[in-house]
Order: structure tokens, then C-alpha cells, then sequence
């Protein structure tokens, strides 16, 4: 596929020959006129192993330096990394490539890139292969893809599939190579974009993927690639990817990747689980390294795969297959705790909460795992422990900072999962039995059990053995998981308005009125078309329900009817006033080009905007009180109330609560100007970050930030000009809406008052009724309280008595 496309230049004149292998198939290019298979596993085994494929052993910082600088050194502007938690993405969780950094707005041409062309090294979390973590000697669950990335239009191009053929080249020579160096020709296609590929290959490893992506997915496109149609796009863009971990495993030649990046690491829990591990025990490491060596040739995925590896690796060396699995399978268990650790420092150092859906539900994912293979080895140590170990490796000063917070959240998981384990068991008692005629547990019920009470097959296989009922547990079982909550579900949006797109699509976007003009009440707009009880007009002052934001009501006075305006919704920029039905046809009392006079319910819109201010203010405070680890999931606002939705790992304390008051109303006392500008995206998410998107992620080039004390976020709602026209926010309750998210109920402005009266009426009343003051009515209800239940008590033992006597 695309032959046509890999005919570049740099290989005709640099002497590299195409052949095609006679193994899987595919064409690859080399300078070895020998060479007769690919490269790619599982045509060829590892041969770097014991044989560095560089003459020059790197570490994972010098290795990602070496990189950087000589893209530097080739004009590409170094940028920093993106969180492992993709904030910028409402269509996934996780980081899973550096080109995802830049999807969808980069890539698709709406936004330029932060630089043209650039270079990072971006650590990316991809839980597709779980199961094989340990057991394949090669897969990681968190890795750092490092890149270079030029973007290319109809306008402008800044190097193409030559020059990135030649840079990787050039990079491999100057890192100090000494393998042949193999590109192999694949289709590639991920996150909505597709396009011509090239694998790097060495000593059997792939070290860098080189995608010259200039297509995208559509539906009307000529072009299938994995089952889906693709169109090329007008712009095309390098997207490329080295492995740094690979890379430094190639200049080492160790038996395992993880021995390779992570030996300190691997020592310290090795010595934990009083395992010898010498590297220099001959037998030992020829173990270790047959076992990588040939673990490219199954797929670790499947039973029977894991089961013939095995096999072959026992039979390679000389041993029997139980002497195999008593060296390699405690070791393998070592190797994923040590990944599952650096995996866990990076989701809980950018901010990711433990939590039963998103991104939450992927890290508690991991430390379950993690836990579990823990307890398989008997290791005598807090999860917490072998997370911060990798914090401080790491050494990046954010996560240092959240450091104290990890631990505290470590330890309250692991508590949950021994309480979930326990429970479990005792569910499982009960529940396994209804599998007995059938003589075997299903994976799909096995997986229902995990996503619903949490608990382990592994613990579920225990059981069942007990009653002599066998279970399928596939060897991918987790990887199974993670794919089924690794992404958003695509959501279908409500298009109550699909039904007049044709007609909207001629009619000009709406003037908003609001943003520029919030404390207005009237203005005039003429009337660009009337249907079924729909007014739009040509500008508005009425806010259009979003963010959370209930929509503005009012009226619409035209010459011969004035119209009670009771909803205001905006479809592709176009703002509908959904009126009250009228007696007779509304075309025929409000016509196109019909001047009118509106009016909107001012109080209802200050109650709103008020309430829209504060929930900035309480969001802020309650990161300066909980921790920066808190995210806004979710908010809303009525006349009289808001609510917000935020990630936390316990429930709020009296304590925190009264706290977040406090400071949420010195923000207020302060009265500090509220500033709203339009920037655009790259600039603002340079300035502010990624907590710009805690409402969400607006569409376009240009987003709405605003400033509310030391809040920032991109926001279209209402704002006041200052926070003290809020006047008072009265926090009013918490609760624990879901595992890991905190919803904070509150009260703003003469809402707020309303509320505190409310309350201080309940207090006198129920210090009326036991006649006694406000401070004394806590031991008062408690005394009555514990007077009562030795009631209950004397009343039950005398009607027992009673009915003794009888």
C-alpha cells in the first residue's frame, strides 16, 4: 500500500535497497544487500541483547538530551512536555502519543503549532498490552515518546518525507549506531488522522515510527486503511516517534527493557521480594534474555501464546518448563510493580484522582494490578513507598510538590482494595454457585464483577476453585479492561435543531450582545426569521443556555405582539428564542425585518451571573484547600443556587469546608476587577495551561479566558465586573456524588442571605421547642437523644417482662 509514496530520493541516492520479506509479506528498505527478512518481530528475534546496537551506552536523561539537542541543532524549538492526563481532549483520557498533543486543532489546521518545527520528548500512558508488562521484557505501560514534528500546508512547507528519512539517519549516527538500520513500510491511522509509515528498525527492535500523516477520516473518503475511509487533507504533517525507553535499551543490551531503564528501581523491590537477582549468574540471565529474545515471536495476549513461549524459552536453554516458571514468573511480577509504579508517579504527579469512571477509573486500574501482584510476591511494603521511589527519580519539582498528596491517596486505595477484596469473597461465596450447572464463569461476567465491585478474577478464580467450577480468564483479561475504558464514549449530541439546518445554514451567526454589554436590559434587533414559536434575530442580549447556565428569559415586543421569551438556545452560532405559543400563526405576527424591542429579566440574569462568578471563586479555593490535584468536573447555576462538581480522593472535612467559606469570601471582600479577553488558543494555553479547560474544551482558534481572582479559565458565561458584586457566598453542603468526586452545593448574593435565614429559622425553632439558647441546643439534642434510646431499651424489657408474666 502507498508504494509509490516510500520512493523517496534519500533512499535511491543513499544507497538502500527495497525487498520485500518473505515472511509477513511486507517491503522494507536497507543497505544490507544481505538482509532477507524484515527486521520486525516476529520475523526476526532480538539480536541486540548482550550486543549493543550502539557504541555508546545511554541513560534515560541522556538519551532524551541527546535527542532534543540535535533537533535543536537542526532548528526545531524545543517544548515542553503535555500531562499524561489530556486535558485539552474530550474524546480521550490519556496521552497515548505526542501527536496527541496536538489533535485535534494542530493537526486539522485550525490552530497553528506552538512552534514550526518542533521537537519533545512527551510521556504518553497506553494500557493496551497490561498483561504483558513483565512477561514480554519489552512492554511498558507509561513510556516517553520523543518527537519531531513539522506542520505543512497548501502555503508552506517545512520538510517532508526526505528530510525526516535523513534526520533519522543522521540521529542514529551521531547516537553512535553500529546495526544496519531497516525502514519498513506500514499504513498507519490513530486519533481521526492517517498516512504513509515507516518503521525504524534495529537488531530486531522497532526504535521509531516516522508517519507522514496527510490524510483524515471520512466517511466520503476513497482511502480504507484498517477498515476505515480516509481523505487527504490539505495540509500533511511529520509525525514522529522514538522510543526513548527502546533506544536505551538497544545502547545497553540488557536482558529486559526494565533492567535497562529502571535498575535501581528493580534492585530495590527485587531485594523486598528476597529475590537474588544477578545479572551476572550466567543461567539466570541467559533466562531472562531467551525470554525477551523470543517473546517478539507470540502474542502475549493469548493463553496458548504465553504457554508455547514457555516452552520454546525452556527448551533454548536446556531446562525443564517448571524450573522456567519458578525463575522467570516472581521476576516477571517484579518487572510490572516496578512499571505499574513509574506509571502511577506520573498519572497522580499530573493531577489524576482514583475514581470509578475516566481517567480515575485507569489509575485505579493500575494500582490494583499493582497491589495484586504485590501480594502474589508477599512484598512487605506500601504501595506508596515504590511510588514515591519513582517520584524523586523522576524529579520533576510539580511532582515533588504533590508528593505528599500521592501517598495519601496510596494509602487510602490500598485500604479500599483489601475492604474490596474481603467483601468480594464473601459476595463470591454466594454468587459462584449459580455457575454450577453451567461448570464454567464466563469472562463476561468476570469482567461485570470487576467493573462493579472491584474485584480481582484472580480472587474470583480462588473461590470458584473451591466449589470445583472452572473460570475463563484470559491472559489479556486486563488489557480488556483498560480498551473498554481507555477512551470517551462518543457522544450523540441532542440536535433538537437538526431539523432546520438547511433553513439555518443561510442565516448570518448572531451578534452576542451580552458579553460586551452583561448589565443591559434592553436593546433593539431586527428580526431575521420567524418559525414554529423560534425568533432569531440579527443581535441579542439573551444568553444562551451553556457551561452550566441556565438560558435568560424575557420578552420580544414586535408591533402587533409582544412574546414571552422562555428559552434561548444557540445552534452553529445561531441563537433561537423559543417563545410562548401564541393564539394564531406567529409568522404572520413577527415577519423578517420586523424591528423589535427586547427585554430581558435582569434579576434573573444578575442571580445567574452571580452565582457564575462565585462558582470560580469557590473552584479556586477549594484547590487552595484541598490540593492542586482538584479538577472541575461539572458545575450548574440556578437563580437561587449552584453546585460544583470537583475530583477529591476523601469526602470534604468541617474543617476544609469552612475554610473554602472563608477565603471564597475574602475574594469577595476584595473586590478585584474580573478580566475577560479573547485569545488565542496556543497563547492561552502558554500563559495559563491546561486548567483553562476545567469547564471544558471550547471549538475554535480563539477562546474566551477569564480571570476571577486567581481562577483562570476559558469561559463563556456571564461574569460580574467585580467580585464583589457578588456579595456573599454561603457554602451550603457537600457530597459524594461518586467515588472520587466531591459536589460542592452554594449560595450566592441575596440567594445566600436567603439561605442563612433559612437556616437561622430552623436553628430558633428548634431552639423554641427545647427552650433553651442557640449555643446551648447541641448538648441539649444530644442528652434528649441518649434519654430516649434508654427508653426504647426500659420500654422493649418491659414489654418483655409483661409477656413473660402472661
Amino acid at each position: 500500500m502507498f508504494e509509490q509514496e516510500y520512493q523517496l530520493s534519500y533512499f535511491k541516492d543513499g544507497g538502500f535497497i527495497r525487498k520485500q520479506c518473505p515472511k509477513c509479506g511486507g517491503y522494507f528498505w536497507t543497505r544490507n544487500e544481505e538482509k532477507e527478512t524484515c527486521g520486525d518481530a516476529p520475523c526476526d528475534e532480538y539480536t541486540f541483547i548482550g550486543s549493543p546496537a550502539f557504541s555508546k551506552e545511554y541513560d534515560l536523561a541522556g538519551m532524551r538530551e541527546a535527542f532534543l539537542s540535535f533537533f535543536e541543532a537542526n532548528d526545531h524549538t524545543r517544548i515542553d512536555r503535555y500531562p499524561v492526563i489530556a486535558r485539552w481532549r474530550d474524546d480521550i483520557y490519556l496521552t497515548i502519543a505526542s501527536i496527541a498533543d496536538f489533535q485535534p486543532f494542530v493537526t486539522s489546521g485550525i490552530v497553528p503549532p506552538p512552534a514550526n518545527p518542533l521537537c519533545i520528548s512527551q510521556p504518553c500512558i497506553r494500557l493496551d498490552d497490561l498483561d504483558s508488562v513483565g512477561r514480554s521484557g519489552r512492554h511498558l505501560t507509561n513510556f516517553e515518546m520523543m518527537a519531531h514534528h513539522a506542520f505543512n500546508g497548501p502555503e508552506q512547507e517545512i520538510y517532508w518525507k526526505d528530510e525526516t528519512v535523513e534526520y533519522c539517519d543522521h540521529l542514529l549516527s551521531d547516537l553512535g549506531i553500529v546495526r544496519d538500520i531497516t525502514y519498513k513500510e506500514e499504513p498507519w491511522a490513530g486519533g481521526g488522522n492517517a498516512g504513509p509509515c515507516l518503521e525504524v528498525l534495529v537488531g530486531g527492535l522497532e526504535i521509531a515510527t516516522l508517519v507522514f500523516m496527510d490524510m483524515c477520516e471520512s466517511g466520503d473518503g476513497e482511502i480504507d486503511i484498517k477498515g476505515k475511509q480516509y481523505a487527504k487533507m490539505d495540509n500533511y504533517i511529520v509525525d514522529t516517534g522514538y522510543g526513548l525507553e527502546r533506544l536505551v535499551w538497544a545502547s545497553k543490551g540488557s536482558p529486559t527493557i526494565y533492567d535497562a531503564i529502571f535498575p535501581e528501581t528493580v534492585n530495590k523491590v527485587m531485594e523486598h521480594a528476597g529475590i537474588e537477582h544477578s545479572l551476572q549468574d550466567h543461567e539466570y540471565a541467559k533466562v531472562l534474555a531467551q525470554n525477551a529474545r523470543l517473546s517478539g515471536l507470540f502474542d502475549l495476549d493469548l493463553t496458548t501464546d504465553l504457554e508455547n513461549l514457555r516452552k520454546t524459552v525452556a527448551k533454548a536453554i536446556g531446562i525443564d518448563v517448571e524450573r522456567l516458571k519458578a525463575i522467570i514468573e516472581p521476576v516477571e511480577k517484579v518487572y510490572a510493580i516496578v512499571d505499574h509504579s513509574r506509571c502511577l508517579a506520573f498519572m497522580l504527579g499530573d493531577g489524576i484522582v482514583p475514581s470509578n469512571a475516566k481517567a480515575g477509573y485507569l489509575a485505579r486500574l493500575v494500582i490494583r494490578r499493582m497491589l495484586r501482584q504485590m501480594d502474589a510476591l508477599k512484598l512487605d511494603v506500601p504501595i506508596a513507598d515504590l511510588v514515591e521511589m519513582q517520584l524523586s527519580s523522576i524529579g520533576d519539582p510539580a511532582y515533588l510538590h504533590r508528593r505528599d498528596t500521592a501517598r495519601e491517596i496510596l494509602d487510602l486505595e490500598e485500604e479500599k482494595y483489601r475492604q474490596v477484596i474481603s467483601k468480594g469473597r464473601r459476595l463470591l461465596a454466594r454468587s459462584v454457585k449459580k455457575f454450577g450447572d453451567a461448570g464454567t464463569i464466563p469472562t463476561s461476567q468476570l469482567i461485570e464483577w470487576y467493573d462493579t465491585y472491584g474485584i480481582p478474577p484472580e480472587v474470583t478464580k480462588e473461590v470458584a476453585d473451591s466449589e470445583k467450577i472452572g473460570i475463563d480468564l484470559p491472559d489479556s483479561f486486563y488489557s480488556m479492561v483498560a480498551s473498554t475504558h481507555a477512551a470517551a464514549p462518543a457522544e450523540v449530541a441532542e440536535t433538537p435543531y437538526a431539523k432546520y439546518a438547511d433553513r439555518l445554514k443561510f442565516i448570518p451567526k448572531t451578534l452576542r450582545l451580552f458579553y460586551d454589554e452583561p448589565s443591559h436590559a434592553t436593546f433593539e434587533a431586527v428580526v431575521l426569521d420567524v418559525f414554529d414559536n423560534h425568533v432569531v434575530l440579527d443581535q441579542t442580549l439573551f444568553y444562551p443556555e451553556g457551561g452550566g447556565q441556565p438560558a435568560d428569559h424575557g420578552t420580544i415586543a414586535a408591533p402587533d405582539i409582544v412574546l414571552r421569551v422562555v428559552d434561548v438556545q444557540s445552534a452553529n452560532g445561531i441563537i433561537l428564542h423559543e417563545v410562548d405559543e401564541p393564539e394564531g400563526d406567529l409568522a404572520y405576527m413577527v415577519k423578517k425585518g420586523d424591528i423589535v424591542n427586547c427585554t430581558i429579566d435582569l434579576n434573573r440574569r444578575f442571580a445567574h451571573t452571580q452565582h457564575h462568578t462565585a462558582t470560580h471563586i469557590v473552584n479556586h479555593c477549594a484547590k487552595a484547600v484541598l490540593g492542586d490535584h482538584v479538577w472541575q468536573t461539572g458545575a450548574q447555576k440556578s437563580e437561587t443556587k449552584a453546585r460544583l462538581d470537583i475530583t477529591h480522593f476523601k469526602r470534604i472535612t468541617d474543617e476544609e469546608f469552612y475554610e473554602i467559606e472563608r477565603l471564597a469570601n475574602e475574594e469577595v471582600v476584595k473586590n478585584q476587577r474580573v478580566y475577560t479577553e479573547w485569545m488565542d488558543r496556543i497563547d492561552a494555553e502558554k500563559e495559563h495551561g491546561f486548567a483553562l479547560y476545567q469547564g471544558g474544551v471550547p471549538p475554535g482558534s480563539d477562546i474566551r479566558v477569564v480571570r476571577v481572582g486567581g481562577d483562570v479559565e476559558a469561559c463563556a458565561g456571564t461574569h460580574l465586573r467585580y467580585t464583589g458584586m457578588i456579595g456573599q457566598i454561603k457554602l451550603l453542603h457537600t457530597e459524594r456524588i461518586q467515588d472520587g468526586v466531591e459536589r460542592i452545593e452554594f449560595a450566592a448574593g441575596a440567594a445566600a442571605v436567603l439561605a442563612s435565614q433559612t437556616r437561622d429559622n430552623i436553628l430558633n425553632s428548634a431552639c423554641s421547642i427545647l427552650r433553651v439558647p442557640p449555643e446551648k441546643l447541641p448538648d441539649t439534642a444530644d442528652r434528649f437523644f441518649t434519654e430516649w434510646k434508654e427508653l426504647s431499651k426500659q420500654n422493649t424489657r418491659l414489654k418483655e417482662e409483661l409477656a413473660s408474666a402472661l
